[in-house]
């Protein structure tokens, strides 16, 4: 079974990288609902988030703390959302969500009517140019100076 995120841990996947340590890795989402959102995962390819180690998922939640707080601080959404659910990619991921409103974590960005249905997906929600996914990588990371508050990334 290929897991596209162990392929980004081993660098044979691109990915734009905003941390790295001996545990986890941090990196912006492909398909961002907001500009600044990425993702925290841990090296090891532990497929529930329940499953990891209690030190591996403290560790995950201090890092997405400093990312998200970065986020603030470059993005300046409402507020910071974090979210863990399971679905997407089988490895356990924390997901640092900029919102612009309380229904913004991911649910508004995917949710249409299709029928007499509400569903959810990414069909809507269109891939990130790389270039850009990169620059936002290297605000949060630190190694770019924010824009002024009047101007956005």
């Amino acid at each position: 079974m290929s897991c596209i995120f162990c392929e980004i841990v081993a660098r044979r996947a691109p990915a734009s990288f905003v941390h790295e340590d001996e545990l986890v890795v941090a990196f912006m989402t492909l398909q961002p609902t907001a500009p600044g959102e990425c993702l925290v995962i841990p090296r090891a390819h532990v497929d529930h988030f329940t499953d990891l180690p209690d030190t591996t998922a403290l560790h995950i939640m201090g890092v997405a703390q400093r990312i998200g707080r970065r986020v603030r601080e470059v993005f300046r959404p409402e507020r910071v959302g974090f979210l863990v659910h399971g679905y997407g990619v089988a490895h356990a991921h924390l997901i640092i969500v900029p919102q612009q409103g309380p229904h913004h974590l991911t649910s508004d960005r995917f949710a249409r009517i299709v029928g007499d249905r509400v569903v959810f997906d990414l069909s809507r929600t269109p891939i990130a140019d790389r270039s850009v996914l990169d620059a936002h990588a290297r605000l949060l990371a630190g190694s770019a100076e924010p824009p002024p508050r009047d101007g956005g990334p």
